[in-house]
């Protein structure tokens, strides 16, 4: 079994499905069509989120080794399985839903000369493209769109010029029936705009990922996701081009959810962390609307790093914040919106600690409470219960229990642990405290409120200080061996402790994770029974002590098997 003595690292796990929202709107034609889906749509069916004059829909399902077009991507096959078919007449149904960062044939009823707009609501996706060299790339871009001008394919491209080098041929889709004159094929690149809201066909034979001009990695993956106790993500910027670029980073709002989808509470509180080499310490602000820019050196990256106030996310614990943060460059030809997302964090879980005691009232200096030369730690572990009721611990196992299953828990008391796995299970230990307490404590674990907690310790308590198992004049026995009572030899101690967190932490200091995997505050105690005029619980003033007090998250199990 391990025993831990000093602060444990959070353990963090934490799920969240995607939840941002946009709304698209696409222009369609008489005939056949492309379209380009920047994020899922997957919450309908795509007769109810196509109008009736939509007849059919075709995905196109990337493959390596597929045959491709040849000469130009004429009448799709719906045997194959590069293609998954929607009709609707019901008569092919390999296609249920719309998925992101994909590109869609769509054929509506009518004349070319004919249009109308869909607007589709999306859960925007990252970007993400891959080439497949036998040049059946069939793909969308996050283009700017500067007013109502699209940038050239020219100039999106020119850091990836072998999309449009000369033995290379790209297609677009401009309504009627397929032939010769639908897909036509762009032979002036240099004059194209590069619809955002549309897919095209690239017979580039080649290998990439290529998608934009600026280039956006997570150190978490593909969104900003922080979950309910993530704190800081890194997010790596490359500037393709052989120019200088200057990003403008901004948050943006989600649209709201669909009334199938999961409410979202509000925009994510992110804030932008730099570090003040001056101080060494890290600064953090809030992004608002106006956001900031970053300039980048051509061929260049830089890092920045993201976090989240959670003292601004006041809903509910378990709900659901979502909202984008948005990257367009200087020359107006990338406009990225990445996820990002969090969940008010329950405070239900295990928590591990120390009050660290910085001042003392002193009896005989006039009942003054003064500073002490350096802190004292007292180790505190709190347990808060998926009901909110916190209990204070003198120790915890945490390991497989010795219940039906034996799933990893939390519990008082070794006997509750699986008697073979105790070798991978962990006790932690407040010394400080009575042996095998589990007290009830009063108020709320949270941010801005108030825990009290009454710790007795009876005058024959091993633990109480005035009780030595070996010395006789502190045994609790008289010459002849027989027991004493409270007051004779030791003292009834009784130790009055105050938590009060705070949503902020102190001094104004950065502390990664504070308000989710850190929570503290300002700590109290009030001592009875040490000094002659507060011997006897509530017959003095007590021995006032103060600092300040830091808990971090152990587990997130709210359950707890408290043994007989």
């Amino acid at each position: 079994m391990k025993y831990f003595f000093f602060a444990l690292g959070s353990l963090l796990f934490a799920v969240t499905a995607r939840a941002q929202w946009q709304s698209t709107t696409y222009t369609l034609k008489g005939g056949w069509n492309s379209i380009y889906l920047h994020g899922d749509a997957k919450h309908d069916t795509i007769a109810n989120l196509l109008p009736a004059e939509v007849l059919e829909v075709w995905r196109w399902n990337p493959n390596p080794n597929q045959v491709g077009f040849i000469t130009s991507p004429l009448v799709p096959a719906a045997g194959t399985p590069e293609w998954s078919v929607w009709k609707r007449d019901g008569s092919v149904l390999s296609l249920s839903t719309l998925t992101g960062q994909t590109a869609y044939l769509v054929k509506c009823s009518g004349a070319a000369s004919d249009t109308q707009t869909v607007t589709i609501a999306q859960q925007t996706l990252p970007p993400a493209n891959s080439w497949v060299r036998n040049g059946a790339n069939f793909l969308g871009f996050p283009s700017y769109k500067n007013g109502s001008t699209y940038p050239t394919m020219g100039s999106y491209f020119s850091t990836f010029p072998a999309a449009l080098a000369a033995n290379s041929k790209v297609y677009k889709y401009v309504g009627g029936e397929l032939g010769p004159s639908n897909p036509v094929q762009i032979f002036s690149p240099s004059t194209e705009p590069l619809d955002a809201t549309q897919g095209y066909w690239f017979s580039a034979e080649l290998v990439g990922n290529f998608n934009a001009p600026l280039e956006v990695s997570l150190s978490t993956g593909s969104a900003l996701d922080f979950g309910r106790n993530g704190n800081i993500i890194t997010a790596r910027l490359y500037n393709r081009s052989s120019s200088i670029a200057t990003i403008a980073i901004a948050p943006v709002a989600s649209a709201a959810a669909p009334a199938s989808q999961e409410t979202i509470a509000a925009s994510v509180p992110i804030t932008q962390r730099t570090f003040d080499a001056a101080t060494a310490t890290w600064t953090e602000a809030l992004l608002d609307a106006g956001g900031i820019t970053q300039v980048i050196a051509p061929g260049s990256t830089v890092e920045l790093s993201f976090g989240i106030s959670r003292a601004e996310m006041t809903a509910a614990a378990g709900s659901l914040y979502a909202s984008f943060l948005r990257f367009t460059d200087s020359a107006s030809l990338t406009d990225l919106l990445l996820p990002v997302r969090a969940r008010t964090s329950s405070f239900a879980g295990l928590w591990v600690g120390d009050a660290l005691v910085s001042a003392v009232e002193s009896k005989p200096e006039s009942d003054e409470v003064t500073a002490t030369s350096s802190s004292y730690p007292l180790r505190y572990i709190v347990h808060v219960d998926d009901s909110g009721t916190a209990r204070i611990l003198s120790q915890v196992f945490l390991g497989q229990l010795d219940v039906a299953g034996n799933a990893r828990g939390l519990c008082t008391k070794e006997s509750g642990l699986l008697s073979s796995a105790k070798s991978g299970a962990a006790r932690i230990v407040a010394a400080h405290l009575p042996l095998d307490r589990v007290l009830t404590a009063t108020g709320a674990v949270g941010n801005d409120t108030t825990l009290t907690q009454t710790i007795d310790i009876p005058f024959n308590d091993p633990t109480n200080p005035f009780v030595h198992k070996y010395h006789p004049d502190h045994d609790n026995k008289s010459a002849s061996g027989s027991a004493l009572t409270a007051g004779q030899e030791s003292y009834n101690v009784s130790r009055e402790v105050t938590f009060t967190f705070t949503a902020s932490p102190p001094e104004g200091s950065i502390i990664t994770g504070w308000g989710s995997s850190v929570i503290g505050g300002n700590y109290a105690e009030t001592i009875q029974g040490l000094s002659k005029d507060t011997r006897g619980v509530g017959t003095g003033d007590g021995i006032q002590l103060s600092g300040t007090f830091e808990l971090r998250r152990v587990s997130e199990i709210g359950e707890l098997t408290v043994s007989p």
